[in-house]
């Protein structure tokens, strides 16, 4: 059964309610397919045509009744690419498991069923998946690997910079690959001249001058020969300037009229050379900041900003995560001669949720040290850095090693329950909360129904309490 609202088009949503009851099911769909402009709501009653229905169509979002199967969230998780919602009857002790255990978000019955496009359609806003074929990127695009919205727009950009001779700024945070992005401008300018890469960050600042432009023999203690620099290696082609921000600010001057007249002049050299160089150049700062702070010259600054190319970090890409992590590990695994062929679901949703700082340089080197450390198979939620299963499954972590905690369920016998006192349950419903978003605290309160200020308050009496046992 299914409901549709808006016309047909590419970017149609397109929602699951997998819900064993039609009384309740209903509702739900009309009211998904009523509030969400351009929707097609379908229903499903058992967690077999669920599945059937996720393997062979992609769906915007998931609604999952937990009476349809005991293990619902777990065998539907793995093939559900947006939000999945579920619903049941319970107390707070089961929204935060069913959190714990792959839903995006929880509503307790009964619940308005406008409550619940609400809750849906910010989860989806959150985490939007188009149900409908759209364009992919191209594949290796120019050694990149991904094909998310915000990558797809990268592409677009440097398919249309490259082709000018005005300068490329490329900023984007470290280890976002920028020196990839202006290989990919210089591929597609069509220059015939080579690309000349210089990390303006890594040379010391008595030879940066010399790496850049050149020097003539006997200029200085160690020149024993002429010595072509960077921009004459680079003429015809292109000179990438990494790390510009980095550069000497006496030099910046000297930099500053090689691109307003493109002559070169070697150190300890009388003669300029005329050069054809196409500029690209990247920091992973702010270089406005860098100018207010009397750091970078302002007139070289607008002399090379002149088309940015802003590279996203790895958290703002979705599922180019799991798609750089898949090859990775497949190259790794072959380097290091191992066997592994995969993740296991959780693995992938901690790969998936972490921020990843270091962005897609820290992914290479968490796989590769996976893939070193262990055998082959498949990559399990246990064999991640540390790092990675405190930030998202919020276990503290003691010398390096992460710290078991207590499972949300209590304990049952027969139909007797051991009762616990009343802080000892608060404090694993919030601390479990906070494990299910990656400790995002604003996130567990909204799901608890509390103000975060009651979590901050509570964890800092916890924190005391245990320094005071100390």
């Amino acid at each position: 059964m299914g409901f549709a609202a808006g016309p047909f088009g590419s970017a149609r949503r397109r929602i699951l309610v997998a819900e064993r009851d039609p009384a309740v099911a209903r509702p739900i769909a009309a009211a998904l397919a009523a509030e969400i402009v351009n929707s097609e709501v379908e229903i499903t009653d058992t967690i077999a045509t669920a599945e059937a229905r996720l393997r062979g169509s992609t769906f915007s979002a998931v609604v999952v009744g937990l009476d349809l199967a005991t293990d619902a969230l777990e065998r539907l998780r793995p093939l559900v690419r947006g939000p999945m919602v579920s619903t049941g009857m319970g107390s707070m002790t089961l929204a935060v498991d069913a959190m714990r255990r792959g839903s995006d978000d929880f509503l307790m019955r009964p619940f308005a069923p406008r409550v619940l496009t609400q809750r849906l359609l910010a989860r989806m806003n959150e985490k939007p998946i188009i149900a409908e074929p759209c364009p992919a990127a191209p594949a290796g695009f120019d050694g990149f690997i991904g094909s998310s919205s915000a990558m797809r727009q990268v592409f677009a950009q440097i398919d249309r910079v490259a082709g000018s001779k005005a300068p490329v700024f490329v900023t984007g945070e470290s280890g976002t690959g920028k020196e990839l992005a202006a290989q990919a401008v210089h591929n597609r300018s069509g220059r015939s001249g080579s690309f000349i890469a210089l990390n303006c960050g890594a040379i010391p600042k008595d030879l940066i001058e010399s790496e850049i432009f050149g020097h003539v023999r006997g200029a200085f203690t160690g020149a024993v020969e002429d010595h072509a620099g960077a921009a004459e290696l680079a003429n015809g082609g292109t000179l990438f300037l990494d790390e510009i921000c980095e550069m000497d600010f006496a030099l910046q001057a000297k930099l500053l009229r090689f691109v307003q007249t493109g002559e070169v002049r070697r150190v300890g050299g009388a003669k300029a050379k005329k050069v054809d160089v196409r500029f690209v150049c990247a920091t992973n700062r702010d270089p406005k900041a860098e100018v207010a702070a009397g750091r970078f010259r302002e007139d070289l600054f607008y002399r090379l900003h002149v088309l940015p190319v802003q590279l996203p970090p790895l958290r703002s890409r979705g599922e180019d995560a799991m798609i750089l992590a898949r090859t990775f590990l497949t190259r790794l695994a072959r380097e290091e001669q191992r066997d592994f062929t995969g993740f296991d679901p959780l693995a992938e949703r901690m790969i998936a949720s972490y921020s990843w700082p270091g962005n897609v340089r820290e992914l290479e080197s968490a796989l590769r040290r996976v893939v070193v450390l262990n055998d082959g198979g498949q990559v399990t939620a246990d064999m991640l850095p540390d790092e990675i299963s405190a930030a998202v499954l919020g276990r503290p972590m003691m010398s390096g090693k992460i710290v078991s905690q207590a499972p949300v369920s209590l304990p049952v016998t027969g139909d007797e329950r051991k009762i616990l006192p009343m802080w000892v349950q608060e404090q694993r419903i919030i601390e479990n909360a906070l494990s299910a978003f990656g400790g995002n605290i604003a996130k567990a309160a909204a799901a608890l129904e509390i103000n975060p200020s009651t979590i901050y308050r509570k964890r800092q009496s916890w924190a005391q309490q245990t320094s005071a046992a100390e």
